[in-house]
């Protein structure tokens, strides 16, 4: 699927025919049909396995045995060194690219993407919580829907052009747009 998944990133659902898909993927039509399906069965296979690849890389820098700051600037990193793989289109697939398809299927499987991965954000808020990284009453679910869209737009602007070495300054900036200023761990009451 990684071809595939390439094709749709640089030319997006609409851009991509099947000719393209025949020729990215080395495999001759009827295999190509057979094997993988029509068109959108590629693009809705190419998205699980994106989801499943990125995903389990993001969710690994969120719960690194790091701070809760080094955490959440780690994960951010990771949404742009994805969008800036060199090789790559610039962007995101999930992101840049399947939001702009209109087939229900596709709406719902980032819809439910895109929920997982808030919710990842807010369990490490509110393990930051337990562990007296943050206040009590920090909004956890807030800011885990504000990390998203963090997250969305350095992948938005780096499919815009902007350079790789901004963006990784920005995800490195951005974690204190979220959290509280630092401060000394908070004392637990027991």
């Amino acid at each position: 699927m990684d071809n595939a998944i390439q094709i749709f990133r640089s030319k997006g659902y609409d851009g991509v025919t099947i000719d393209d898909l025949v020729e990215g993927m080395g495999v001759g039509r009827p295999s190509l049909y057979s094997i993988f399906g029509d068109k959108r069965t590629i693009f809705l296979r190419a998205l699980r396995s994106y989801a499943e690849k990125y995903g389990a890389l993001g969710a690994k820098a969120l719960f690194s045995p790091q701070s809760l700051h080094a955490s959440l600037t780690g994960f951010l990193r990771n949404a742009v060194e994805n969008a800036t793989e060199e090789g790559t289109a610039p962007g995101c697939l999930l992101g840049c690219v399947a939001p702009l398809v209109t087939d229900a299927e596709v709406r719902q499987f980032v819809q439910d993407v895109s929920a997982a991965i808030v919710a990842q954000i807010e369990r490490r808020f509110r393990d930051g919580i337990s562990a007296g990284e943050l206040p009590s009453d920090f909004p956890a679910s807030a800011r885990a829907s504000q990390v998203m869209d963090i997250a969305r737009g350095l992948t938005m602007r780096a499919q815009m052009g902007a350079p790789r070495k901004t963006l990784l300054r920005d995800a490195e900036d951005a974690a204190d747009l979220v959290l509280p200023p630092r401060h000394a761990p908070i004392e637990l009451e027991l």
